[in-house]
This record gives C-alpha cells, structure tokens and sequence, in this order.
C-alpha cells in the first residue's frame, strides 16, 4: 500500500511505501504512547477577556517578580491538554507569602480566576490557588500533538527502512533504544513542537524536507530555492492578511527569514561539486534533536537517556523531582542537546559495535553540532563546512516555522 499527501503548504508530496500486515506488526514492535482520551478542556484562546474561570491544571514554573513600582507578585506558567496558560497573582494580602510554599511543594493545583488580555495575548490573574491531592494522571495536563501518531510512526520508520547498513543499523538500534522515550518528547519548551509527541513530529517533518531535496529533485540547490520561493509566497500572504486584520499584533511567522535562507543557500553552493550523502544526512536528522531527551523535563518522564549515558553516576535527586509541565531539565540545561546528540551517537555506536569509517562519524557528529546554523543560535560550530551540514541547518529552520502555521499541530 502507498500513502500519499502533502507537506509544506501542500508542496512536498510524501510518499512511502508499506503494507497493512507490516504496520500492524511495525506498531506492536513500536507502540505509540497510551494517552489520555481528548475530552472537553478548558482553553484559554476561546475565553473573553473579564470571563471568571476556575479550572485544574498543572504547575510548569512559579517565580516571584517585581513590577515597576517594586510591588512583588507571583508570575506563573501553567498546563492542560490545550497548551501553557500564563498566569500571574498580585501580592494581595500576603499571597506571594502565603502560595509560594504551596506551588514549590505540589504540581496539580485547581486555580480560580479572571481572564486578562494585553496587546492580542491573554492571561490569567489569578486569586485562589488550591493543591490537588488526589492522584492524577500527569498526561492528563500535558498538551500532545493532534495528529495521528501512529501515522507518524508508520512513516518514520518507512524511511529508516529505506536506509543501507551500517545507517538503517545505527537508527534502529537508536530507536530500540530510545523510543519509549522518542515518542513522547516535545521538541521545545515553547516556540515550536512544544507538546509531547512534538520531537516525533518534528522529526519526521525534517525528513520530508530531506527526502523532498535529496530524492524528489534532480538538484538539491534547485529544490531548497524552490522552497524558499513557497516562504516568499507565504511571506506576502501572512504581510497582506495582517494589514487586513484589525488585530496587528498577529505573529508573522516567516519575518526575517528570506535573508538567512538566501545566505545558507550560497553557503550550500559552495559545495556544488560534492554528492550530498542522503543516509548519513537522513540518519543525522533523526539525531539532531534527540539529545532533548536530556534537555527537557515533563510529568510522567523517565530518565533512561541519563543512565544510557552516564552508568556509573548516581541519580538519586532525579527520584525525588517534583511533577512538572515542559521545562528545561536543571541538569540537561547544563549540557544542551547538541552537545548530548553527539555522545549519545558516540555511545549507542560502542554498545552495539557499529562500523563506520571515520569520516562518516565526524559527517554525523558534523550535522548535529551545527544544525542551528549560526553561533548565536547555539550551533556548536562557526559555519557548516559540508553540503549535508548546510541542509540538515535549513530542513530544521523550514520545520520548526512551518509547524506555527498549521492548523492541526
């Protein structure tokens, strides 16, 4: 059977192949996360503004804060199924001393409030705040993405099939590994694919993107301008429908990217004469975000990767962690997932005594270092300095902008 549809504002078909049988097996070898049923939640986009709302929620982050007159009040970020709420208390008499304790000792909390709304972004103020208890499903407070994810893992793994040794060996063993945790991680604590099941998603969409330039087109430098010229398009667009819109604080998604795009573009073509390696480039975009199995923290988590990776260390303090929304992890902060992709490559290579040659592990550890592009966006390197660097900076910038303008994420 081939499934057939589109990507990228319908302008990259995707198209694999697998029969029903191999599915059906693929998903009992790879089961997709059991999540919670979707049912009626409270959502904060759909709320008016003065709505008084009292609902159950989880704790992401709790900080005390100063406001300009130097009054303290406390700023909070909060969870459901429908995404973060941001929400803050005024320090009326004494509640920053009275809740903070409460929020710093418990995770689930039911809230009382009023919706509040600045410049086009809405928010809570909150007034009552009351600890829940009662045992609760963490999943139950966590946004996941609404796509099927049982497709996206059908499709995954349709092309990590397609790979020759020793590549299809290294990726499977990746996932044979990892998946338990792969499957549920987000891919960001807030700007893209921030929402369990969003490192999966994201990651398939960068190998559309991969497999669109390197297998679909006869010329990769061809292919990526095509895709610049579909932002361009989008660019117009999204310009246009916000000088139509009353509301002029929408967020143009494609803002400031036709240069950088243009500027990687020439870089790229720098590299005309060299045969991009699509397994290695294929097998790095599954490696470039997954040392976000390190990099962030959510309820319900297990901490595998920490001990994959470090066996000997003790890990006592991640037992006692408190039950938390998407954050960054205290210690995974500390490394980064761009450093953590290139020991767990190093490491699942060891275990499983996977043969490369060296130049094919430094091309690997090349493309997870500087797919961010730029030093200042966290590349580890000044400059991609091969064609499959080049690539891997640009499928991952298209994807995680794009991903902001679907309507089913």
């Amino acid at each position: 059977m081939t499934d057939a549809k589109n990507y990228f504002y319908d302008f990259i078909p995707i198209v694999f192949d697998m029969t029903e049988e191999e599915k059906e097996q693929l998903l009992v070898d790879y089961p997709v996360p059991n999540l919670p049923n979707r049912e009626q939640f409270f959502n904060l986009d759909n709320e008016v503004k003065g709505n008084s709302v009292a609902i159950r929620v989880l704790l992401n982050e709790a900080s005390v804060q100063t406001t300009k007159t130097n009054k303290q009040f406390l700023k909070m970020v909060f969870s459901n199924n429908a995404g973060t709420i941001q929400a803050k208390m005024w320090d009326n008499q004494g509640a920053v001393e009275r809740f903070k304790p409460l929020l710093d000792a418990h995770s689930i909390f039911d809230i009382e409030g009023v919706v509040d709304e600045f410049r086009g972004f809405k928010s809570l103020t909150v007034y009552q705040i009351t600890p829940c208890e009662e045992a609760v499903n963490p999943f139950s407070f966590l946004p996941y993405t609404k796509q099927s994810m049982e497709d996206l893992t059908v499709e995954l793994f349709s092309y990590l099939n397609e790979l020759a040794a020793p590549y299809k060996n290294l990726s499977l063993a990746l996932m044979n590994q990892f998946w338990e945790q792969f499957r549920l991680s987000p891919a960001a604590k807030g700007f893209h694919h921030n929402y369990l099941g969003g490192l999966l998603k994201h990651t398939v969409g960068l190998m559309r993107f991969t497999r669109y330039i390197l297998k679909q087109e006869e010329n990769p430098h061809q292919a990526v301008m095509k895709l610049i010229h579909v932002v361009e398009k989008a660019y117009k667009k999204e310009l246009w429908l916000n000088y139509q819109a009353e509301d002029t604080a929408q967020k143009i998604v494609w803002k400031d990217t036709i240069d950088h795009l243009y500027y990687m573009l020439s870089g790229m073509m720098e590299h005309k004469d060299t045969e991009p390696n699509y397994d290695a480039l294929l097998t790095s975009v599954l490696l470039h975000d997954i040392g976000k199995l390190l990099e962030y923290d959510f309820a319900g988590k297990k901490y595998e990767a920490f001990s994959f990776l470090y066996p000997t260390a003790t890990n006592d303090s991640l037992l006692n962690r408190k039950e938390t929304g998407i954050t960054m992890d205290e210690l995974g902060v500390m490394i980064g997932h761009i450093p953590y992709g290139v020991l767990i490559l190093t490491k699942i290579l060891e275990k499983e005594e996977i043969v490369f040659s060296l130049e094919e592990i430094h091309l690997m550890s090349h493309c997870i270092l500087c797919h961010h592009g730029l030093p200042e966006w966290g590349a580890a390197v000044r400059n991609p300095q091969t064609i499959e660097g080049y690539i891997i900076h640009i499928v991952d910038f298209l994807d995680s902008r794009y991903e902001n303008t679907e309507t089913v994420k």
